[in-house]
């Protein structure tokens, strides 16, 4: 992929994540192409139903088959229809330090809010490879600011508790998406960072456990169907309302589970399609969700009342 050259714009002062943040599903064409119309209809959807920032071109979004030029119009498209309205980050990140630092000053340069960093996936870096990663990152955009993302379930390569503590020493590295499923480790992290570094849950099914641990909120794919329920309970929770926020974990939680019986984001677009959603098909090497899957999820949106 080519590279990008050109310094940082953003303004670091301004940004804020909020608690519900939707990792978005990129819509396609029956041709399988980008169907930039529905996604800027998509993201003014979330915004109006509960997201305080949107996500674009991560995992979710079906980001290892885009190539930079649609992920740079993506970026373009999605800020361009939620304005001042939400947070736009930009899923910008690689296994390569300079790839990832050409798209990440591409996507300062357009005006996003922020970034989100995956661990370098493959190549599996040690610690001391995968701080000097993302401080060259933050480096060479110092006015954006950074979420560390730790999944490595799927990149098979963790980023450990220690390296988060130092990289929250960095001015523009304000965040992190946990998707390791260790709350040991999240709870680790919050004892030793800044007060005003954001912890967020990267599964839907753990939002309230980490929310006990100090995180502020949720990057998420169930959003995309009941989003304002999942400000309701982080709101709950955090106004000190358990019970509340307790119920509403419980009954979104047979949803959260059906939303990874198959690879992410095969069941939630699936979800959006049964919806009504035009969000076309999935690039492979990702395939349709099988006809026994597709059953069980139908069953859960309609018990929701989704459908």
């Amino acid at each position: 992929m080519a590279s990008v050259e050109g310094e940082c714009v953003s303004d670091l002062g301004k940004v804020d994540f909020g608690q519900v943040i939707t990792a978005m599903i990129t819509p396609f064409t029956t041709a399988n192409q980008v169907a930039y119309t529905v996604a800027a209809q998509l993201a003014e959807y979330l915004v109006n139903h509960g997201s305080d920032a949107i996500l674009v071109c991560g995992t979710t979004g079906e980001s290892p088959t885009l190539t930079w030029d649609e992920e740079y119009t993506l970026f373009r498209t999605i800020k361009d229809a939620v304005g001042d309205r939400a947070a736009v980050l930009a899923g910008t990140g690689s296994n390569s330090t300079t790839e990832a630092i050409a798209a990440t000053q591409k996507a300062a340069q357009l005006g996003l809010d922020g970034t989100l960093q995956v661990v370098p996936y493959y190549n599996k870096p040690p610690q001391a490879g995968l701080y000097a990663h993302f401080a060259a990152i933050a480096a060479a955009c110092p006015d954006l600011p950074v979420m560390l993302y730790n999944i490595p379930g799927r990149t098979g390569c963790n980023l450990a508790p220690e390296t988060v503590i130092k990289l929250a020493q960095i001015e523009n590295i304000v965040a992190l998406k946990a998707a390791s499923g260790n709350l040991d480790a999240v709870t680790q992290v919050r004892a030793a960072v800044p007060s005003n570094f954001a912890i967020y849950s990267g599964d839907d099914s753990l939002t309230l456990p980490m929310l006990s641990v100090g995180a502020q909120g949720v990057v998420s794919v169930a959003s995309h169907l009941v989003g304002p329920d999942l400000k309701a309970m982080v709101n709950a929770f955090s106004q000190g309302d358990v019970q509340t926020a307790m119920a509403l974990h419980l009954k979104l939680f047979p949803l959260f589970k059906g939303l990874f019986c198959s690879t992410n984001p095969i069941p939630v677009k699936a979800a959006l399609a049964l919806q009504g959603w035009s969000v076309g098909g999935l690039r492979p090497p990702l395939c349709e969700l099988a006809p026994e899957q597709q059953t069980q999820l139908t069953e859960v949106l309609r018990s929701l009342n989704l459908l």
